[in-house]
This record gives structure tokens, C-alpha cells and sequence, in this order.
């Protein structure tokens, strides 16, 4: 039950962030009229930036929250956590601009990375050491789960209520998370050694900055696709908007296949997994840029890019506990912060093509372009291993 409700918080995690794509267009017209009817690619492209704003809080608020509250006991924290996303997703339902709303998204954000980072050290040491990866990964099944159910179900209702509705869900989720949390999990202890100095000496390993690397670069290839599918299901493709989140279940399928098998296929070699991933996601980004045209084409490379996506989450932040050694709160946090400077790095680029008059497409080739970048960081970080071992012989 604790672990439920831990996954939980990533359900309303997964909505929070993602349903966001499905309503670019709907927030576009909305709260950028003027530019939506001069010219709706520059105006959807614009809207965008609210994907980087969640993104970058993220990326902020992990290391940050995680660093100094390392020492808190993990259930209290949690609870601290769930009530910011609860005001958060308030006040994106509610402000009226564009600036508010942007700004109301990166508030929102702030606790991602550390709800994550400590409900997987929890979930981690109530599975035991031979199954933490697949601790992880029941976490985060939350949040893939949220793509099969939660976040169409916001689509579907941010098309036929206004996009705010889908945010006012996201709160109600949220609440119900908070007293899931504490009714059903343990107490568990912070680190009573825990120091900021301890927590940040993190970010003077090698193997932790390329980790980090990884996910900020390679992972920007799912994001560069993800953050414009619904122009692409309606201009490219020429299905109805209706059938967009049909589009968003199948990548949340993919990602929930993808998450579960990456925690067994982490918890027998970290590495192997690694390849695997940042190969197929390199390949599924390809194949979404040459066939999206076609429903088919569409339905199937989604699946693809889901599934890729879904399962580098767990292989990286099982990877970052590894390289980290004694900071092993600021690592868990640090995974999703490397995940979402590759989202706002995907949106960015994704956007800035798109603006360009290249197409809707287009931001397939530059994701492949940063999984490719991926592969190669991922190579040195294991050349790194190899040297290490030889010299240690």
C-alpha cells in the first residue's frame, strides 16, 4: 500500500507533466490570440515554452530540495512535497496569462525530481537490495500509467471543459495523494549524517556528470517529438483532434512496457540496459520522423518512442545510486533534473525548427541527433569503467 501510494504521486506527476502537450494548441489559442490568428505553428511553438518552464523547475528544484532536506525524515518530506503540487497545479488553472500561467509552471515543478528521488529511496529499501531497481520502477510506474489513462483523460477533458480543467484534475489528484501518503506510508528516517557539503560533493564525480549528460541530452530526443504530437496528429498525419488522445495512450502503453521491463532488465546489468535504451530511442525517433505521415506509421513509432522512453528513467537513476557512493539523495533527484533539462532542451529545439518553417516533423531529426550525443557520452562513461577496473588490477 505504501508503494501505491507512492505511485500515486507519480500518476499526478505524469499528468501534470505531460498533459500539457496534448492541450498546446487549446493553451495556444487561449492564451495567446493574437498570435495563434496571425500564425498558430509560431503561436503553438511559443506555447511551448511552458514544457521548458516545467522543465527547468525541475532541473532547479531537485539538487536544491534534495541537498538541503536530506537529513528531514522521508515521510514528512513527501508530505511538504505533494502540498507544493497541489498549490501549483491551483494557481495553472486559475491565473490568467500567459507569463502567470508560465510562471505558475515552473512552481509546479519545483518538487518533481525530489518527490521522485525520495519516493524511490523509499519504495528502494522497502523492496530490498536485489529488487531496487524494480522499487524504482514501481514508482515510476505512476507516472507511465499516467500516460495510458491519466493524461488523455486530461485531454479529452481540456478539449471539452478548457484546458484549466485538466490542471484542476491534476490537484485533486494531488490531495488524494497527500492522504494516501499519510495513511499508508512508513516512517522512514532522513540521513542523520547528511550534510550539504556531503549532499553536493555529488557533482565532483566524473561518472555522475556524465550520467547526468545522458539523460539531459539523449533523453531530449523523446521530448523534441513529444511536446508537438498533437500538431502533428492533426496537420501532419490529418486526423481529427479527437484522435489525439487515442495517440497519447498508445505512448503511455509503450512507456509502462518499457518501464517495467527496464527495472528487471536494470536489476541483472545497469549497463546493458543503458545501450539498449539509448539505441532504441535513437531508432524509434527515426522511424516516428519518416512515417508519422500515415496512421500506421504514427501509431507504431509512438509506441516505440514511449517505450524507449519509459524504460531509460529507471536504468539512469539506478546508475546515478551507483556513481554517486554516499550521496544518494541529491543522486535520486538528480535523475529526473538530467530528464527534464532534456525535455526543455528537446521543446527548445523542437520549437525553434518549427518557427523556422521546417515542419512539424522535424523535430524527429533533431531528437535523433541527441541520441546519437547520448550514445557517445555513454561510451566515454564506460571507457571511463574499463580504465578504472585495469588500473585497479
Amino acid at each position: 500500500m505504501a508503494i501505491v501510494a507512492l505511485a500515486l504521486g507519480g500518476f499526478g506527476i505524469g499528468v501534470t507533466e505531460f498533459v500539457t502537450m496534448g492541450l498546446l494548441p487549446n493553451i495556444a489559442q487561449d492564451l495567446l490570440p493574437a498570435q495563434y490568428a496571425a500564425d498558430p505553428s509560431a503561436a503553438n511553438a511559443s506555447a511551448g515554452y511552458l514544457v521548458s518552464a516545467y522543465a527547468l523547475g525541475v532541473v532547479i528544484g531537485a539538487p536544491t530540495i534534495a541537498a538541503l532536506a536530506a537529513r528531514w525524515p522521508r515521510k514528512r518530506l513527501l508530505i511538504a512535497l505533494v502540498a507544493v503540487f497541489v498549490v501549483g497545479n491551483l494557481l495553472s488553472a486559475v491565473l490568467p496569462s500567459f507569463g502567470l500561467v508560465l510562471a505558475a509552471r515552473f512552481f509546479s515543478a519545483l518538487p518533481h525530481g525530489a518527490y521522485f528521488g525520495i519516493a524511490s529511496l523509499v519504495a528502494a529499501s522497502l523492496m530490498g537490495p536485489d529488487k531496487r531497481a524494480r522499487g524504482v520502477a514501481f514508482v515510476l510506474g505512476g507516472l507511465t500509467i499516467a500516460n495510458v489513462v491519466g493524461v488523455p483523460f486530461g485531454t479529452y477533458l481540456g478539449q471539452t471543459f478548457g484546458w484549466r480543467s485538466a490542471y484542476l484534475l491534476v490537484a485533486v489528484i494531488f490531495a488524494l495523494t497527500l492522504v494516501a501518503i499519510v495513511v499508508a506510508v512508513p516512517f522512514r528516517p532522513g540521513d542523520p549524517t547528511a550534510t550539504m557539503r556531503n549532499e553536493l560533493s555529488a557533482f565532483t564525480r566524473l561518472q555522475v556528470w556524465l550520467t547526468l549528460a545522458l539523460g539531459s541530452i539523449g533523453f531530449g530526443g523523446v521530448f523534441a517529438v513529444y511536446t508537438y504530437v498533437a500538431p502533428v496528429v492533426t496537420d501532419v498525419t490529418g486526423l481529427g483532434e479527437g484522435f489525439v488522445p487515442w495517440v497519447l495512450v498508445v505512448f503511455g502503453i509503450g512507456m509502462t512496457i518499457g518501464n517495467f521491463v527496464s527495472g528487471w532488465l536494470t536489476d541483472r546489468s545497469v549497463k546493458r540496459s543503458l545501450i539498449i535504451n539509448i539505441v532504441g530511442l535513437g531508432l524509434s525517433v527515426l522511424a516516428f520522423g519518416l512515417t508519422a505521415q500515415t496512421e500506421v506509421g504514427l501509431v507504431v513509432s509512438v509506441f516505440f518512442v514511449g517505450a524507449f522512453a519509459g524504460s531509460c528513467s529507471p536504468a539512469i537513476q539506478t546508475r546515478l545510486m551507483d556513481v554517486s557512493h554516499n550521496a544518494q539523495s541529491i543522486a535520486a533527484a538528480l535523475n529526473h533534473s538530467s530528464l527534464n533539462i532534456g525535455n526543455s532542451l528537446g521543446a527548445f529545439l523542437g520549437g525553434i525548427v518549427i518557427a523556422a518553417g521546417f515542419g512539424y516533423l522535424s523535430p524527429a531529426f533533431v531528437g535523433v541527433g541527441l541520441a546519437a550525443l547520448g550514445f557517445v557520452v555513454l561510451s566515454i562513461s564506460f571507457a571511463i569503467d574499463r580504465r578504472r577496473r585495469a588500473q585497479t588490477r
